[in-house]
């Protein structure tokens, strides 16, 4: 690494990214002579032209040899300056990364960061969608939401809210189908699957029925892509009352069957690493935070 020439390096990035020399200047604000002297240092240093000849008076054309170098260039000094601003980031108090599934994201979390910003200002948020289970640590957030069948071993694990299971779907759709008011009613609609095991419509039809309900129809690795599939009337979706609800409340879904559902305990939980130290204070005002907004 002691040999390598990074401002030259550098310099063929920006040339890249910015398909030419002058451009290239102006981001960096220097004159576009020292970005030539740069590109002609690392050719002569490599050994091999990493621009086709004339390229730079007209268009910005590299060789093979150049692509190959451009993309790693930019590669790397992408990743770190991802993990430049993640340091700087976890420097202030107030911010606060959590991880959560990308249906929790979309569908629970996301609506109501406004209402956590007029709550806590000084908090900021930094949100990554992340659908494996792991240590919030490892994974260099502050606390993770996850759905399903906690707890889990090697993290501390706080069961957040419980979820219900009840048939949704569009209202146009409902109402084509004779705004059905029974279960039976689902024997002549298309089923839509969630590839989640605890949203079975096996479960509903043991509970519920009917009995005849035939179990065919796509199946959806995501929640939000089930309900958005349900929304757009291409079936009735066995949704999960906690991130259905805002939809049902704007009216692009409906709840056809009145109160029947089926119960999920602990369904969502709060996720952190397996650390004896207590929680930053903004950590801990975020936690409070998610424990109220549960309530509803």
């Amino acid at each position: 690494m002691n040999d390598l020439p990074l401002n030259a390096l550098r310099a063929f990035a920006f040339a890249h990214a910015h398909t030419g020399v002058r451009a290239a200047a102006r981001e960096l604000g220097v004159a576009h002579s020292a970005i030539s002297r740069h590109l002609a240092e690392l050719e002569s240093w490599l050994g091999v032209p990493l621009r086709e000849p004339g390229s730079a008076r007209s268009a910005w054309t590299l060789t093979p040899q150049g692509e190959v170098l451009a993309k790693a260039v930019q590669t790397g000094l992408q990743e770190i300056t991802a993990a430049v601003a993640a340091i700087r980031e976890a420097r202030s108090p107030f911010v606060v990364s959590i991880s959560a599934a990308p249906s929790v994201a979309a569908r629970w979390l996301l609506p109501r960061l406004p209402a956590l910003e007029r709550a806590h200002p000084r908090i900021e948020i930094s949100l990554l969608v992340n659908q494996r289970l792991e240590d919030p640590r490892a994974a260099g957030v502050d606390i993770a939401l996850r759905m399903g069948a906690g707890p889990w071993a090697g993290v501390q694990c706080e069961p957040l809210m419980d979820d219900a299971l009840y048939p949704v779907l569009s209202p146009s759709l409902w109402k084509e189908h004779g705004r059905p008011a029974d279960p039976r009613g689902l024997s002549g609609l298309r089923l839509l699957h969630d590839r989640d095991p605890r949203a079975s419509w096996d479960a509903w039809r043991r509970r519920f029925g009917p009995p005849s309900l035939p179990l065919r129809g796509p199946r959806f690795a995501s929640s939000d892509l089930l309900l958005r599939a349900a929304e757009q009337g291409q079936g009735v979706a066995l949704a999960q009352h906690r991130l259905a609800a805002d939809a049902l409340a704007e009216g692009r879904l409906v709840r056809p069957f009145g109160q029947l559902e089926i119960a999920l305990a602990n369904a969502y939980w709060i996720v952190r690493s397996p650390s004896t130290q207590a929680p930053r204070h903004a950590v801990a005002t975020l936690i409070a935070w998610l424990r109220e907004q549960a309530r509803y």
